[in-house]
């Protein structure tokens, strides 16, 4: 399964380096939290990853080292920016954070950014993301589902490719 998504990114990485001008999103919902997927984003709880969400992170960073992340976008919830964080340090980005009820400013955002972006959101977010982009097909992320991982090719018809990482 690695294989082929190494391979998916690596040609995704070509057609990227032919038309430097398409922006290129790659969108996860956060890691596994520490307590569990029946947390929710609002309240006081702010959880941590948990190890094995630690563990996807570096996968994440992993999957992306050959890739030229020019932007990270996360949410103000630590388990955005913890997913986020391996991937950011790797490529020397500062990731932006963006309210994660504010799907529309971060959609802006995002259709203002260039080069290649990962976007780490949320089980409900994650959907909104993708369809803000242009992508008419619907996408679901479950609430025990961590590992999609969504490729965004921007243009005038974006294109989605919808991959599992581990």
């Amino acid at each position: 399964m690695l294989k082929r998504l190494l391979m998916t990114l690596a040609i995704l990485g070509a057609t990227a380096a032919v038309s430097t001008a398409q922006t290129t999103y790659f969108i996860v919902r956060h890691a596994e939290r520490a307590d569990g997927p029946g947390s929710g984003m609002g309240g006081a709880a702010d959880p941590s990853l948990s190890a094995a969400g630690r563990a996807r992170a570096a996968s994440l960073a992993t999957i992306l080292k050959d890739e030229k992340i020019t932007a990270v976008f996360t949410t103000e919830f630590k388990r955005t920016q913890q997913t986020a964080a391996p991937t950011a340090k790797a490529h020397g980005v500062t990731p932006t954070t963006v309210t994660a009820d504010d799907t529309a400013t971060l959609v802006q955002k995002l259709k203002a950014a260039t080069g290649v972006v990962l976007v780490v959101g949320h089980s409900n977010t994650v959907p909104e993301i993708v369809a803000g982009l242009g992508i008419s097909t619907p996408v679901t992320v479950g609430d025990t589902e961590f590992d999609h991982l969504f490729i965004v090719a921007a243009g005038e018809r974006p294109t989605l490719i919808q991959l599992r990482y581990k």
